[in-house]
């Protein structure tokens, strides 16, 4: 090998964190958005007259937005590359958390909540798509541990820093001050990122690792085509399932309802509620990390799965059923994290879908599984505002939060269920065609 070939090595190994450290900034922002909220609650009721509901249906708007573009994301990513699509949903979104901030009316509000929704969509398929064209394939679950902790930051940022930013800036105020900062971070994106090292002239990722190199044809994969064999793959739908099972019962309690929950049940001041679902947030980003190193190190898959879906399903189990549905205040915290920390292991269902399905299309086999969690972040938490508005003044707080969870708990047990359908890859792609 050359020392010009050693240098190009060199600068690609160098470069590649360059372009996935701006991507990872634009995920801070998705995170943030995802779960910012639910610690806005009262204010968003109060300035729009709006049920607990119409909040639900507000906050899930987000979320239909990201679900429905997730397919149109991963061919995006295969076709446009992740340079052009983050820079433009990036700048989508904050034009939308400017329209969500200044909405004189709820139909406003929901206008800037589908824009934003629809920006950050394409964040996290062009993410995976970049790491299988700078990283290995070996480091493919821990990258993508990596940037789900990142990810998390963001919404680490969306519990008690948020509360302490509305507090001196109004919500209002905030939430432009977010787009600004999105606008920014589009610009970063443009500047920045590439889609492969081959674009600055360097070696690909495949000619370091000494495999063989298929020369291209000059063609773009026939991506309906490559639709068609991911959605026809039985592989692909237990990691959706997982996803959507344990992702959304997360969301209803760190975006949607956490906050309300503890305020209510355990009469505690709003900032320490968010800090207490912050925790979760933080057990999520941790275990992101944690977990994808773990099944990269351990060349396992469906193993880690399992151990760590079983404990996710205790936690619930406490939580929902634990003294009526109110834990101990003394052990909530810890609860909360490993909460959060064993909910991680849906990281590995993108690592997954990657693995069961043809290699020269991983945008499009991790957005099809991506479509789970936010599919069931969509449908549960106006499914819990409904029961809360039915019965909120009927039954005690601590009675009304137990109903409302108990459709969470369900979600995860299904979620559980479906680890059994996953089919071990030993970290390998095992696609037969």
């Amino acid at each position: 090998m050359s020392q010009l070939d050693k240098n190009k090595i060199k600068k690609l190994m160098t470069y590649r964190y360059v372009v996935w450290g701006v991507l990872a900034l634009a995920y801070i922002i998705v995170f943030f958005h995802r779960l910012a909220v639910g610690v806005v609650k009262d204010e968003l009721i109060n300035a729009f007259d709006i049920t607990g509901t119409t909040f639900g249906n507000l906050g899930s708007t987000y979320f239909y937005a990201y679900m429905l573009m997730q397919i149109p994301s991963g061919m995006l990513a295969d076709s446009l590359g992740a340079r052009k699509t983050v820079t433009v949903g990036t700048l989508v979104a904050g034009i939308g958390s400017m329209v969500f901030g200044y909405a004189p009316t709820v139909f406003w509000a929901f206008c800037g909540r589908l824009l934003v929704g629809l920006g950050v969509s394409v964040v996290f398929i062009s993410i995976l798509k970049v790491q299988s064209e700078w990283f290995k394939e070996s480091e493919f679950g821990t990258m993508s541990g990596i940037t789900s902790f990142v990810g998390n930051l963001g919404g680490v940022f969306a519990k008690a820093p948020l509360v302490i930013m509305v507090g001196y800036l109004t919500w209002r105020i905030s939430f432009a001050v977010i787009g600004a900062l999105s606008i920014v971070i589009a610009i970063l994106c443009y500047l920045f990122i590439r889609n492969t090292p081959e674009e600055m002239g360097l070696p690909s990722i495949t000619e370091i690792e000494g495999k063989e190199v298929k020369k291209s044809s000059g063609k773009k994969p026939d991506l309906l085509k490559g639709l068609r064999k991911v959605i026809s793959n039985p592989k692909t739908w237990p990691g959706f399932v997982v996803f959507a099972g344990f992702f959304g019962a997360f969301v209803t309690l760190s975006g949607s309802w956490g906050e309300a929950y503890l305020v209510e049940v355990y009469n505690i001041p709003k900032v320490k509620a968010a800090s207490y679902t912050m925790s979760a947030v933080l057990g999520l980003a941790v275990g992101s990390i944690v977990i994808g190193r773990l099944s990269d190190a351990i060349k396992k898959r469906k193993l880690p799965m399992m151990v760590f879906g079983v404990i996710y399903v205790i936690c619930w189990t406490a939580l929902v059923f634990l003294n009526g549905g109110k834990p101990p205040i003394e052990i909530l915290m810890p609860l909360l994290f490993i909460l959060g920390f064993t909910c991680s292991v849906f990281v590995l269902g993108w690592a997954y879908a990657k693995e069961v399905n043809p290699p020269e299309i991983p945008g499009i086999s991790t957005s099809v599984v991506n479509i789970g969690g936010f599919f069931g972040a969509a449908l549960l938490p106006p499914l819990l505002g409904k029961v809360l508005d039915r019965f909120s003044d009927s039954i005690p707080p601590i009675e009304l939060y137990h109903k409302a969870f108990m459709y969470s708990f369900i979600s995860v047990v299904i979620g559980f269920i479906f680890i059994f359908f996953i089919k071990e890859t030993n970290c390998k792609n095992i696609y037969k065609g």
